[in-house]
């Protein structure tokens, strides 16, 4: 748009252009020490409320509010500098478009000039298109009223003042409160935009033509200049699963819209929910199939808040142009921890003993308890927990022994074995954790309990179908098994209202717990920290550093535009890419590329001139499968 276009912008200064009320923000300073200072600061605020609401007359408002001010002349600089903190996000975000618009731009206010004029002033607003109240003071300096012959002091007065101003042409109202809607009312206005960032106020918003929860979203909806590309507003977040409040506190700050579900959700239940939702974050209960990609139309990222992700199409993901995140070390302690407590306590049958002991039985016995010293740990998967918990079993006195299909560096003194049944013969106690790829289905069943030493603990805290859990079962109703614990399950409750049901209920020394090998409070609160940074990381600068499915880039810090371009992995897009480039003279300042089977990950930063149509060429590339921009 350009700037004879742009209509007059009408910004309220209140809660809009700032975060806060001025003068709720000046009675917090000139009270303070004042014994009653809360409840007058309280009593001010809602006076505000009530008069921004429309709920009492705006003249009225005002009389009381100053009457409980209590202010002087010295309150004011502290006032200023503190309200220069207070700028609203989005504003200070776009602090270049005020320069861009010279003489288009007023804040019009029933504040005072005397705090607004130095605050707008950082952005490039003069002094003449500041329109305000002004204090009356008396000889000692002491803040005694307004002066009653500004228009902005009385009801109606944003209505008169905008008639005085006669605007020629279109004229946008931006604000919060009813004040800002009169002058639409009025006809004064053709769009007034109620502006939620900071404050909601119900009767407004529901008079509003627009409602922008950000300055961003009120430039893109006019195709005005903003710094950044897209409005994080319109970026959804659903998160299911009980993921900790961390993450959605996270999201949120960032200015995404954030949906949250207790439970897991099937398939057709994902299916329903997925239409418009930008980021993902489930944790092992619910399924991202191809299904739920094909009715994704705006799924930008997905986010696995644990570390395994055979829940997920990771390849249908990849060739859709969605990156996926775990956390693939937060729980790791956390898991440790849980089997290394499973071996104590099945290796002193301390299941048995408890439930004995609860049904009034005093069953002093050593039979069949053993201390974990001196034993052999077979451990089966030495990945991020098989070798942490190996160097703490180690220190326990075990001796450790694991396998792995892939070449692992064994750590202390741990002895790898070649092969799983060579591995299953001499240990034990014997402990899973392997991902939940397909091919580890029933990876241990009747077979390998059979070769397993008579009396040996079995554990599984990795994946509930890589056990065969009927299998697992008859050893230890056999007694061929000494004791068992189980974390995860091939089916598991959606809810924790849903029954579980299983084979292994009812059995002597067998620990059953609900997949809660990750469910400390440490550990979730990594998890909901670590995987939204991720996430955040990609949409705002393009870094795939430790996606699980896309090529892993470290990016530079943006020298300008940035073009992300990710395109089915096949020759010859590159060239195409740049040569759109070069057609419309466009200057690259970095260019990194990256490949998988699948896809190509191009991130191109550029001048920041150039024609718009370049960006629907480059959209239009051939075996595209998505492209933004950043800026």
């Amino acid at each position: 748009m350009a700037k004879r276009d742009l209509p007059y912008l009408i910004i309220d200064f209140d809660s809009t252009f700032t975060q806060v009320e001025g003068l709720d923000e000046l009675a917090d300073i000139a009270l303070q020490g004042h014994p009653d200072r809360q409840k007058v600061v309280g009593d001010i605020r809602a006076l505000t409320d009530s008069g921004m609401n429309g709920s009492i007359s705006f003249s009225e408002s005002l009389r009381r509010r100053l009457g409980l001010l209590s202010a002087r002349r010295e309150h004011l600089p502290l006032l200023v500098a503190q309200l220069k903190t207070k700028v609203s996000d989005s504003i200070v975000r776009n602090r270049d478009f005020f320069a861009q618009f010279p003489g288009r731009i007023y804040i019009v206010s029933s504040g005072f000039r005397e705090f607004i004029e130095p605050v707008v002033a950082d952005f490039g607003i003069p002094a003449d298109y500041v329109l305000a109240n002004t204090f009356t003071y008396d000889e000692a300096g002491n803040i005694t009223g307004f002066d009653p012959s500004n228009v902005l002091s009385r009801d109606g007065g944003k209505i008169e003042q905008l008639r005085q101003l006669n605007l020629p042409g279109d004229v946008y109202v931006l604000g919060d409160g009813y004040t800002d809607y009169q002058i639409r009312e009025a006809g004064l206005a053709n769009r007034f935009y109620a502006f939620t960032e900071n404050v909601t106020r119900d009767a407004v918003v529901a008079r509003a033509d627009e409602v922008v929860p950000s300055f961003d979203e009120f430039l893109y909806q006019n195709k005005l200049p903003m710094t950044l590309s897209y409005p994080k507003n319109r970026i959804r977040v659903l998160l299911l699963e009980n993921i900790e409040p961390t993450a959605e506190k996270l999201f949120r700050e960032e200015g995404y819209q954030v949906e949250i579900v207790q439970g897991g959700l099937d398939e057709d239940e994902l299916v329903a929910r997925i239409e418009g939702v930008s980021i993902l974050g489930i944790r092992s209960k619910t399924n991202v199939t191809q299904r739920v990609l094909d009715a994704a139309n705006r799924l930008i990222a997905v986010g696995a808040f644990c570390i395994g992700t055979n829940q997920i199409d990771l390849v249908g993901c990849m060739k859709k142009g969605v990156a996926v995140f775990n956390a693939p070390f937060s729980n790791t302690r956390s898991v440790v921890e849980l089997a290394l407590s499973e071996i104590i306590a099945l290796a002193r049958r301390l299941p048995e003993k408890s439930e004995k002991m609860h049904q009034g039985e005093w069953d002093k016995s050593a039979k069949g308890a053993f201390e974990v010293r001196g034993k052999k740990l077979g451990i089966i998967g030495y990945g991020n927990i098989g070798t942490q918990l190996s160097v703490v079993a180690e220190a326990l006195g075990m001796q450790v022994f694991y396998y792995d299909i892939a070449e692992k560096l064994q750590l202390g003194n741990a002895h790898k074995v070649r092969t799983l049944h060579e591995l299953l013969q001499q240990v034990d106690i014997v402990t899973l954790h392997v991902d939940g790829r397909p091919s580890n289905t029933n990876l241990f069943g009747a077979e390998e309990f059979a070769l397993m030493k008579p009396g040996a603990i079995f554990l599984n805290n990795s994946r509930g179908h890589v056990v065969d859990v009927p299998a697992l079962a008859a050893a230890l109703r056999l007694g061929h098994l000494g004791g068992a614990a189980v974390d995860v399950f091939p089916y598991e409750p959606k809810t924790n209202s849903e029954a579980f049901e299983s084979e292994l209920r009812g059995l002597p020394n067998v620990l059953l717990t609900p997949h809660i090998g990750g469910s400390t409070a440490e550990a979730q609160r990594n998890i909901a920290e670590f995987v939204p940074e991720r996430i955040m990381q990609y949409i705002n600068s393009g870094n795939t550093q430790q996606s699980v499915n896309f090529p892993n880039i470290q990016l530079p810090d943006q020298q300008a535009h940035r073009l992300i371009h990710i395109h089915a992995n096949v020759p010859g897009v590159l060239a195409r890419i740049n040569n759109v480039l070069a057609n419309r003279h466009v200057n690259i300042l970095g260019q990194y590329l990256k490949t998988n089977e699948h896809i190509g990950y191009v991130i191109t930063d550029i001048d920041k001139q150039y024609e718009p149509e370049l960006i629907d060429e480059l959209r239009h590339v051939e075996h595209t499968i998505k492209f933004r921009v950043l800026y």
